[in-house]
């Protein structure tokens, strides 16, 4: 089950990326419902910076995990960041830019959209 896809900005939510394939229902948006407990709902553009931060915090995005059928991320790519890890990412200075048009709204019970704003690319 879905939220409303409906972005911070109050809009229709924008696809974030296909290529790679993202989102917590891997459907290349930023969904959510009740069963992401996660929050998967920030599209963040993908930096070095960002991807050693998130690896040095347990969570390592840019290896490769055949299994899983994921090819590891690289800057430049877009995915759906859990949003308290944006946040985290915020305050620790190093965090990506978002996509506002593809950030779906229930970020904002966590992260301002003050905040996000300092990021917007759009």
């Amino acid at each position: 089950m879905k939220l409303p896809s409906l972005n911070v900005l109050g809009q229709d939510l924008q696809p974030c990326s296909t290529t790679p394939v993202t989102g917590f229902f891997r459907d290349g948006c930023c969904n959510t419902g009740p069963m992401d407990r996660g929050l998967h709902s920030v599209c963040a553009l993908m930096t070095a910076e960002f991807l050693a931060l998130s690896k040095y915090l347990g969570n390592d995005l840019s290896t490769p995990r055949p299994e899983y059928g994921f090819q590891g991320l690289k800057p430049g790519d877009q995915w759906c960041l859990c949003a308290s890890r944006f946040l985290q990412a915020h305050e620790e200075g190093a965090a990506p830019q978002v996509r506002l048009a593809a950030t779906h709204q229930a970020t904002l019970a966590v992260v301002p959209l003050g905040i996000l704003r300092q990021y917007a690319t759009d």
